[in-house]
């Protein structure tokens, strides 16, 4: 994992303002939101779940993929064009992680 990857997942998971490259964490009330180049690709909501949502903004570049990769319940592998979240296809459009 490079070490942006690691910062700003750090930054993220822990609701610290990070601003580094291509990488971004905004901070707000109810949410923290993980940003590459300005596109908000992990919410972290302040409910009493904690509860990480992903997208790859219609992105499905190498980038997106590790940076996704970076945050705790997240696999994405990709087989022949295809992405596939924890093992299941996937559109890369918003989710909820369990």
């Amino acid at each position: 994992m490079r070490a942006i990857t690691n910062d700003s997942i750090n930054a993220f998971l822990n609701a610290n303002k990070f601003n580094r490259q291509n990488m971004s964490v905004e901070i707000f009330p109810n949410v923290t939101i993980l940003k590459l180049h300005g596109n908000a690709i992990a919410y972290k909501y302040n409910d009493p779940n904690n509860t990480i949502s992903i997208d790859s903004c219609g992105w499905f570049t190498n980038t997106t993929k590790e940076r996704l990769n970076g945050l705790p319940g997240v696999s994405i592998k990709q087989k022949k064009g295809i992405w596939y979240l924890n093992g299941k296809e996937w559109d890369g459009k918003l989710i909820d992680l369990k």
